[in-house]
């Protein structure tokens, strides 16, 4: 686990979060899925807590304390889990099977390969090489066959 760099956190209480009332965390609970996940904003790597404050109207602090308590993690975490889902499916889908690993990163939203990794490793356990191995070891329906090209001769050309 330390091959990614990744350190355990500690719960913080943070005194905010008891400032936004429940009716007012439901509807911004909506608007960030809206945002977040209907328009896939997770896609956009410069989407930050502070322009969701601004789309919705508020400020990051409570952003923070929505994702928090209605979602148990950091914004960051939330967002990341979104590129994630995706890039599972891309993995495994055979249209995207020739990819490379940065080019995945780049579709779903993140700044770097790097990055990619850890969240992928954070949330899988895996990194999303062996997630695409393990899964087409799997399904190996999904593989697609390999063509064999044509030798040209001399008297062909």
């Amino acid at each position: 686990m330390a091959k990614y760099n990744i350190i355990e956190k500690k719960e913080k209480v943070a005194a905010y979060r008891g400032l936004v009332s429940p009716s007012m965390m439901d509807e911004m609970q909506e608007k960030i899925m809206n945002i977040i996940v209907m328009q896939k904003k997770y896609r956009d790597k410069d989407y930050s807590a502070k322009e969701l404050a601004t789309d919705i109207g508020t400020n990051t602090r409570y952003i923070s304390a929505v994702v928090n308590v209605r979602f148990h993690m950091n914004y960051t975490s939330f967002v990341n889990k979104y590129r994630i889902d995706e890039a599972m499916s891309i993995l495994v889908d055979k249209r995207y099977q020739n990819l490379r690993m940065e080019e995945v990163s780049d579709m779903v939203g993140f700044a770097n390969r790097q990055s990619f990794y850890a969240s992928f490793f954070r949330f899988m356990g895996c990194t999303p090489r062996e997630y695409r191995l393990q899964h087409l070891r799997q399904h190996p329906l999904m593989v697609k066959p390999k063509t064999k090209k044509k030798k040209v001769t001399k008297k062909e050309s």
